[in-house]
């Protein structure tokens, strides 16, 4: 079965509400999604390359704090130095999501950051796929898909409010489409790398 881990940290509870859409994305694609939570002040990360190295597919997920990810998801990205020099992630598809108060809250550099720290582990990029969900005055309609109008990851805004009444429908919704995206992708490259194989 593909397999997608979805590495992520969340400050305040709204990034733990959108990586569990991403993850119910990824099973909705048939596949398993394996949640994988940073801990504030975590520096063992062991047993989280261990089961990404048993996954087709890594989700990164951070709350984007002063216009990038959060420290606790930069000591992750650190720490992966441990695996980066064997390419171990080599070929492995990535994505990512993000969360902050305001609708910009400069995400689109923490998505970039993230795709940047992928592209140097040698991973294939899967972005959201999607066209803006509104491009005219009621752009901030909380029920329309990738309303923030993200191609390089799905983005969520959390109004600084409660994880139990924020990110919106919309914005869920994204996390979800991208975790089935990413799923179905990699469900594709995992049948091809088996077709190469029995070819050779």
């Amino acid at each position: 079965m593909t397999q997608v881990a979805i590495v992520y940290h969340s400050g305040f509870g709204h990034t733990d509400v959108i990586a569990a859409d991403v993850a119910r994305g990824v099973e909705d694609a048939g596949a398993r999604a394996i949640a994988l939570k940073i801990e504030s002040g975590q520096t063992d990360f062991d047993a989280f390359f261990a089961t990404i190295a048993e996954s087709d597919a890594i989700i990164f997920g951070s709350p984007t704090y002063m216009g990038t990810v959060s420290a606790p998801m930069k000591a992750f990205m650190d720490a992966s130095a441990a695996v980066y020099f064997t390419k171990q992630w080599k070929d492995k598809l990535g994505a990512a999501f993000t969360v902050s108060g305001s609708p910009s809250g400069d995400k689109l550099n923490t998505l970039t950051t993230l795709a940047i720290f992928a592209a140097q582990h040698g991973m294939l990029w899967i972005g959201t796929g999607q066209n803006p969900g509104n491009n005219d005055d009621t752009s901030a309609a909380t029920d329309a898909e990738n309303r923030l109008g993200s191609f390089l990851g799905a983005m969520a805004q959390a109004a600084n409010d409660s994880p139990e009444v924020t990110p919106k429908a919309g914005d869920r919704a994204t996390a979800a489409s991208l975790g089935k995206r990413v799923a179905s992708a990699a469900a594709r490259w995992r049948a091809g790398a088996r077709e190469a194989i029995a070819a050779a």
